[in-house]
């Protein structure tokens, strides 16, 4: 056999392939949230009939009525789908049963003490082994360390005395979901799959091959699992890296944007990344975290993936001491002043708060004394320290009403012209103004 042949499938192998090929199979995905609904959309359209499973009743309910509570997947493109029986939701149990393939799409989080928290994964694969049949397809998408596939999941679909790669099948496949991307979504974003075995990377491929546009496949889960750290890790490390170029350059006088996009000219070896006010999101603050923890059960220290995590992390206290500095040289202080902060989003034009760092700005600014509040469009309403604050909108009374504006997210519902005019002072984390220069109200990053 040549390396080009494709692996030879059992019986049950050829089964489930034929189904796929059909569009005859049964798709579960566990986790109705930013990944599995998007997932659970597109292999409807690929023609599949499509379980949704999740914990969260609300969800469940949403999903039944075609209403979508996920800006990437519009309420228009859901309902015809349900309506059509193509899409179903409820709590796990039996339903899985009747799956062909189930996609693991569960949250994987970070202890206090920055170790993962794989709870999701191990309490979602122990409800997938007690209604394992033979003949399905497992796909762990959640991001974790290198190994969780082999030496979490394995173990319990083993337990059930089925014969992974013959009786049942295995693969990790990475989640590669950008919230708010206007080009890039599920189906045209790549896929990278790897199998327990070759067969299991057959029938994986074949699978999200119906529904993505491309699909790679790699040599294993881990070499799977360490594809989708190396690319939040490369962010990271790169966002870090200018941080502290942004840091340097108020040192040095210098305006970081404009030495970046002076670099940004050079067109080969370099690639522009773009400071802020610290890392949001679910992946790029935790996941290197993934990482380096997996590697110092080896007892190796990954140094730059430390450094920049301590960079990064570093960054909405830096904000909150240019606020205090800009306010100083206006002859006030942070205790007392008002504060308007601008954008609780993790990035632009997206409604999720996860690691914001503007969370983080507010809760420094309130513990400094400071009267903070917000406006966002797509967040009306956030909880900060145990505290439910509203927002409010970004209107020329608010910017003139307080001391200091804080462009933490650069939304496009902001009108720079609007707040350059109106804000006595501003701290700009995004560079939202930057076609506004005034060094004595409007202080950049």
């Amino acid at each position: 056999m040549t390396t080009t042949d494709p692996p030879k499938l059992t019986e049950a192998g050829q089964a489930l392939l034929q189904k796929l090929d059909a569009r005859t199979a049964t798709c579960g995905v566990i986790g109705l949230g930013y990944v599995g609904l998007p997932l659970v959309v597109e292999l409807a359209h690929a023609g599949f009939d499509v379980v949704g499973i999740d914990v969260d009743q609300r969800r469940i309910d949403a999903v039944n009525k075609g209403e979508s509570y996920i800006g990437d997947v519009p309420s228009d493109v859901l309902a015809p789908l349900v309506e059509a029986g193509k899409i179903r939701a409820g709590m796990p149990g039996e339903l899985l049963r009747a799956c062909d393939t189930i996609s693991i799409c569960v949250p994987t989080p970070l202890r206090k003490s920055k170790d993962p928290d794989i709870s999701y994964i191990v309490a979602a694969s122990r409800e997938v082994v007690r209604h394992l049949r033979k003949g399905q397809l497992v796909i762990l998408e959640s991001t974790t360390y290198p190994g969780t596939t082999e030496e979490v999941i394995l173990p319990e679909l083993r337990s059930t005395g089925l014969e992974v790669g013959a009786d049942i099948f295995l693969a990790f496949s990475p989640e590669r979901v950008d919230p708010g991307n206007p080009v890039y979504k599920t189906k045209n974003t790549p896929k990278v799959v790897g199998g327990v075995t070759p067969a299991c990377s057959r029938l994986a491929h074949a699978l999200y091959a119906s529904a993505i546009d491309t699909v790679v496949r790699v040599s294993s889960p881990s070499a799977a699992e360490m594809v989708k750290l190396l690319e939040n890790t490369f962010r990271s490390v790169n966002i870090g890296l200018v941080n502290e170029v942004a840091i340097m350059c108020r040192k040095l006088g210098c305006d970081v944007w404009e030495v970046i996009e002076a670099a940004g000219t050079k067109p080969f070896g370099f690639m522009p990344f773009f400071p802020g006010p610290g890392l949001g999101g679910h992946c790029i603050p935790i996941d290197p975290h993934y990482l380096s923890w997996k590697l110092k059960t080896l007892n190796y220290n990954a140094r730059f993936i430390e450094l920049a995590g301590e960079i990064n992390s570093q960054m909405p206290g830096y904000v909150v001491d240019l606020c205090s500095d800009a306010l100083n040289n206006a002859k006030k202080a942070i205790n007392g002043s008002r504060i308007l902060v601008l954008g609780v989003a993790y990035k632009k034009d997206v409604d999720d708060c996860r690691e914001s760092p503007a969370l983080d700005i507010i809760e420094l600014l309130a513990g400094r004394g400071g009267d903070v509040c917000y406006s966002d469009p797509h967040v009306p309403q956030v909880q900060v320290d145990g505290e439910t604050l509203e927002s409010l909108p970004c209107d020329e009374d608010q910017l003139r009403s307080a001391d200091l504006v804080v462009v933490a997210t650069d939304h496009s519902a902001f009108d720079p012209s609007l707040i350059s005019s109106a804000a006595a002072l501003v701290v700009d984390a995004r560079n939202l103004l930057k076609e506004h220069p005034d060094p004595k109200r409007i202080v950049k990053l």
